[in-house]
């Protein structure tokens, strides 16, 4: 791997064969877990500007029609968060001479904030070729991270690391996006105008300032309330096709009685074994793909496939020494002439995957040419953790790249799709709604994440008898199948919200996945706690999950800072208002500067009195308030407590609709803008 510098640039044929396609990734972390940003990718011409606002990319506008460009989302990492880019080199026009990758901070934050700034870029087959960090980021709001360039035929990088204190706006405005003068004095639309925005219109910059075209639906700063309102500015044409989504209010239904169960696309009646499962889930998944191109490049783009047209099929039988193997299926994607390929190995109903099989099938795509495998199943993949170990023949020129893939994010790709963001046409919305209502079947087999795995008993047993000592191993996996579980509802509830939502990692800058893992695994054995926090997009606070295996309690809580200004007394009074409809054990505790901390009641307890949240020691200072919920985990101590799992879903699922959805900021926006209009 090729370590950047400033100003450095590097030819990428020189680090791989396999750069048709690459991913880019962007990276950052803060002490709290709450530093964000957001990603840009701007196609330029030979003049060095864009040729249209459609060659402008981003969180609203996140796919090339051409498939040259996807935004990915982001991902966790073992100290924040990263953004990724996929490009099809194959794809992009021969008009565009260069494609920038910027980011970009909101609601004046700066990148001086973060921690471990940097880009780094992979070829097809997974393996990273280069790498830069931004050691001086400072005070600017936006970057220029780095760049693709053509030399002749060949594709390039450079290592820009340049900064804007004018945020995305100003470098918008310098590769010739549009932006309108009068953006500042926009008005902030309300949720009613959010509602009436097609689909398909984009969002404005973080700042404020909004680029014609795409950006022109972004809602802007909130204007001053003894402002005047401004003229509302000429509307434009829509720069995409309108999308899709489907309806969250059920049609009236024709049966007679509930007895009567809809027809459906995929049955899961007659499934009765494993191998019906597998069968099953495989071939109704993969025809979905390859007949809803948006779902199909969505699960295939991370894992380097280009845009083009998709092939799936299922039992194909390929030869293999002696005795031939039957992947469960073979996804083939065309562009240009050449051709992308994919073996699939799929387990349902938490049956593990098996590292023959997995070993077999990549050394079967290593001699046909055959650029990845994926595995699909109920776990949960975790960082620098694989699955599957598996042997790589050094030997071998062609590389094969394995991923992995849960049914719980097919099934949060196709929630996001059809509920939140829209596809083509009502067809594919039909599809993408049948496949998810199999999916979430009790006897599809695809259920997610669901075993906490055989050292969870023992462990749990250790703790009640303390005897468990740090250093067994047995709670390293109770660690690793927490934090699968947390990735787990991080999905679930993204899905439901239509929002981001990520696990906050507090570590060490550069720390190793497996060394944090291997502390959090000693903690437990001291306190015989597991604990994790969630970062939801648009709330004002991180959510915390505390789960005290000795007590058998789960504990999500929220701490919320107080405004800058008015009297401690109106922010009790206030809370308590917001929070009417709130569950009456809501457990409220006020946060002040001091040792002792501050007082602590039940909701229902302080709604008479709001004041017995205030401390009664004169000059305390408060600085916010820690609401909290208790549930008892699952009871049950079987090798898949599969209790504690739903007790955990379910937590985290009551206090985000009881409570946070309650507190300013909160709740799923209808434009996924930074800074902007929320609803609620």
């Amino acid at each position: 791997m090729r370590e950047m510098v400033k100003g450095s640039n590097t030819s990428l044929a020189a680090l791989s064969e396999h750069i048709d396609s690459v991913i880019v990734s962007l990276g950052w972390g803060s002490s709290t877990g709450e530093g964000d940003a957001d990603v840009s990718v701007l196609l330029l011409d030979a003049n060095g500007k864009v040729r249209s606002d459609a060659d402008f990319y981003f969180y609203n506008n996140p796919v090339a029609a051409d498939g040259s460009v996807q935004v990915l989302g982001k991902t966790p990492t073992a100290d924040g968060s990263e953004d990724r880019i996929s490009f099809d080199l194959t794809a992009v026009p021969s008009e565009v001479d260069r494609i920038v990758v910027a980011a970009s901070r909101y609601e004046g934050a700066r990148f001086g904030e973060l921690e471990d700034v940097k880009l780094s870029l992979a070829d097809g087959s997974g393996e990273e070729l280069l790498r830069f960090a931004i050691d001086d980021a400072d005070s600017v709001s936006a970057i220029i991270f780095g760049e693709l360039y053509r030399r002749g035929e060949e594709w390039k990088f450079r290592a820009v690391g340049q900064g804007y204190d004018t945020g995305l706006a100003g470098l918008a405005t310098d590769f010739g996006v549009d932006i309108e003068d009068d953006a500042a004095a926009e008005v902030e639309q309300d949720t009613s105008a959010v509602d009436d925005q097609p689909a398909d219109t984009a969002p404005a910059s973080s700042d404020g300032s909004a680029p014609q075209g795409l950006l022109e639906a972004v809602p802007a700063p909130r204007r001053p309330e003894d402002e005047a309102e401004p003229r509302k500015p000429t509307a434009r044409p829509r720069t995409a096709k309108k999308k899709v989504t489907l309806p969250r209010a059920a049609k009236k239904t024709l049966a007679e009685n509930e007895a009567w169960k809809e027809a459906k696309l995929f049955p899961v009646t007659a499934l009765k074994s494993d191998r019906d499962r597998e069968m099953r889930a495989t071939s109704v998944l993969l025809s979905v793909m390859a007949q809803v191109p948006e779902f199909g490049r969505r699960l295939t783009a991370a894992f380097g496939a280009p845009a083009g047209r998709m092939e799936t099929f299922t039992e194909v039988t390929l030869p293999h020494g002696d005795s031939p193997r039957r992947p469960d299926g073979v996804i083939r994607v065309e562009r240009a002439g050449k051709l992308w390929t994919a073996l699939l190995e799929t387990k349902t109903n938490g049956n593990a995957l098996k590292a023959d099989q997995v070993q077999a099938y990549m050394d079967i795509a290593a001699r046909r040419g055959y650029e990845a495998v994926i595995t699909l199943s109920n776990d949960v993949a975790l960082e620098g953790s694989p699955l599957v170990d598996v042997k790589i023949d050094g030997r071998r020129k062609h590389k094969v790249a394995l991923w992995h893939l849960s049914w719980a994010e097919v099934a949060h790709q196709a929630q996001m799709l059809i509920r939140h963001e829209g596809v083509g046409n009502a067809a594919h919305a039909w599809l993408l709604h049948e496949l998810l209502h199999y999916l979430q079947h009790e006897n599809s087999g695809c259920h997610g994440f669901q075993n906490m795995g055989p050292a969870w008993v023992p462990v749990r047993n250790g703790i009640d008898d303390e005897t468990l000592c740090q250093g067994d191993p047995r709670a390293l996996e109770v660690v690793e199948s927490w934090e699968r579980l947390i990735r787990q509802v991080c999905l679930r509830l993204g899905g439901e919200l239509g929002q981001k939502v990520l696990p906050v990692r507090r570590a060490r800058r550069g720390i190793d996945p497996k060394t944090l893992r291997a502390g959090l695994a000693d903690q437990l054995c001291l306190d015989g706690k597991v604990q994790a926090e969630l970062r939801i997009e648009g709330t004002p606070g991180v959510l915390a999950i505390n789960a005290d295996l000795r007590t058998g309690k789960l504990r999500t809580s929220i701490e919320i800072p107080v405004p800058e200004q008015g009297y401690p007394l109106t922010w009790a009074k206030r809370l308590v208002r917001r929070l009417a409809d709130a569950p009456a054990d809501l457990h409220i505790e006020t946060l002040t500067d001091g040792e002792t901390g501050g007082p602590r009641a039940t909701l229902e307890r302080l709604r008479p009195e709001p004041a017995d949240m205030l401390p009664k020691e004169n000059g305390t200072q408060i600085v916010g308030f820690r609401l909290s919920l208790l549930k008892g985990m699952g009871s049950s101590r079987g090798s898949a407590e599969s209790g504690f799992i739903r007790s955990v879903d379910d937590a985290v699922h009551r206090f985000y609709t009881t409570v946070v959805v309650h507190l300013d900021g909160a709740g799923p926006r209808q434009v996924p803008s930074k800074g902007g209009a929320t609803a609620g």
